[in-house]
């Protein structure tokens, strides 16, 4: 009978502590969803972040320099980022029971998040790829990218091609043209509108005037006699001393607007990708297109675009550096200290995204 009782004291104390155990296991549960759940969150959130900005960066540097080399371009969008946090558990109560003794235990049980992502990529084609990056930007982007503190002369590098008469480039808004452009004159207008700029007196402003868009460069009152003001007005062929320039599409036939001309996306990075520096290896083999002056002379694109971004060429992997591809044996990259260049790269960025990331 003694040991019967025994027995069933044995089984009640197992049953118990079985009880216990698992009532501390659901409050422990319960206590890392709400812990782990979201501190894991927040910590893949920022990953992925993370790592978008970084490919998306060398996904632009990449076509660059496949631009410069003649090769063509891919556009890889991520259109879709899902990932799936599953919070498991497992549980596990081995006892070992003896005569006379009151039950040994050993319990186990583990909690742990298991990821699942998935993530969707979107190649530019077709009606995309025509809108977001053949289609020439428009001159309401033009003024956003003004207003959003980038310098006029930066903008106005990058995006135009022609302002009234002064060509900046065209034929570099295509594959490496052969004869040298001439940008002296451009590159004087946009550098008297950025004194103007630095002292406050500039504004750009977008509005549609019976259908037609344009530009106006704005210039304040206090300002209209300056001799940045001044040498701007002699360099478009514009009359001095005015307060407002009006700039239309060439095709508009307008007698109170200018012609001003963009690039497309595409064309910018064609312009750009005159900024990357190929190995002395690659030129000797003629792997790249040679600009010539006219006196057949090669010709230094860094006179263009020194000013505006350079991607350097390495045959070993920079330290520091995080603007960086691998392409053709060689590593291309951006270096840290380059703030002009980085400046660069990043208006080129929201370009890409303004025309691109919607489509």
């Amino acid at each position: 009978m003694d040991k019967v009782n025994q027995k069933k004291s044995l089984v009640a104390l197992t049953l118990k502590k079985i009880y216990f155990f698992c009532m501390a296991l659901i409050i422990f549960i319960s206590y890392g969803c709400t812990k782990y759940g979201p501190n894991h969150v927040k910590s893949e959130r920022s990953s992925y972040n993370q790592a978008i900005q970084k490919t998306n960066n060398e996904q632009l540097i990449l076509n660059l320099v496949r631009l410069k080399y003649g090769d063509n371009p891919l556009f890889m969008e991520v259109s879709n980022v899902a990932s799936q946090f599953t919070l498991q558990s497992n549980i596990g109560l081995t006892a070992k029971l003896q005569t006379a003794a009151k039950g040994i235990f050993t319990p186990d049980s583990n909690v742990y998040i298991e990821e699942r992502p998935t993530i969707s990529y979107s190649p530019l084609h077709g009606d995309s790829f025509v809108k977001g990056v053949l289609t020439a930007v428009s001159l309401k982007t033009v003024v956003l990218l003004f207003h959003s503190g980038w310098s006029i002369d930066r903008i106005f590098k990058v995006c135009l091609q022609r302002l009234n008469m002064l060509k900046n480039a065209p034929s570099a808004s295509g594959p490496t043209p052969k004869i040298a452009p001439n940008t002296e004159q451009f590159f004087k207008a946009v550098k008297f509108l950025r004194a103007i700029q630095i002292e406050g007196g500039l504004n750009l402003v977008y509005r549609e005037n019976n259908g037609v868009e344009e530009l106006v460069i704005k210039v304040l009152d206090k300002y209209k006699d300056s001799t940045p003001a001044k040498n701007f007005a002699r360099a478009i062929n514009a009359s001095t001393g005015k307060t407002s320039y009006v700039f239309s599409a060439p095709s508009v036939n307008s007698k109170h607007s200018m012609d001003i001309v963009t690039r497309s996306l595409l064309g910018i990075m064609f312009y750009l990708s005159q900024g990357v520096e190929v190995p002395n290896k690659d030129l000797e083999e003629g792997k790249v297109t040679i600009t010539k002056t006219v006196n057949g002379d090669a010709f230094d694109w860094k006179d263009i675009t020194g000013s505006l971004l350079l991607i350097q060429s390495s045959l070993n992997a920079p330290d520091d550096d995080e603007l960086v591809i691998f392409y053709r044996n060689y590593w291309f990259y951006i270096s840290d200290s380059d703030l002009t260049s980085k400046s660069t790269f990043s208006l080129l960025s929201q370009v890409y995204s303004l025309q691109a990331g919607d489509n």
